[in-house]
């Protein structure tokens, strides 16, 4: 049972909504130049 308490214990160490926030912005970041990259390859039409 204390494996489990330190489990339990290490995980709520852990800022999951600031994790959560830069895993967002690094999509919003990565959004942009997949566009321009799938525009260029259809030869700019969307």
């Amino acid at each position: 049972m204390d494996i489990l308490n330190n489990l339990t214990d290490a995980l709520a160490g852990i800022p999951f909504d600031i994790i959560f926030q830069l895993l967002c912005l690094t999509l919003i970041v990565l959004a942009g130049p997949i566009v321009i990259a799938v525009l260029a390859f259809r030869g700019g039409d969307l």
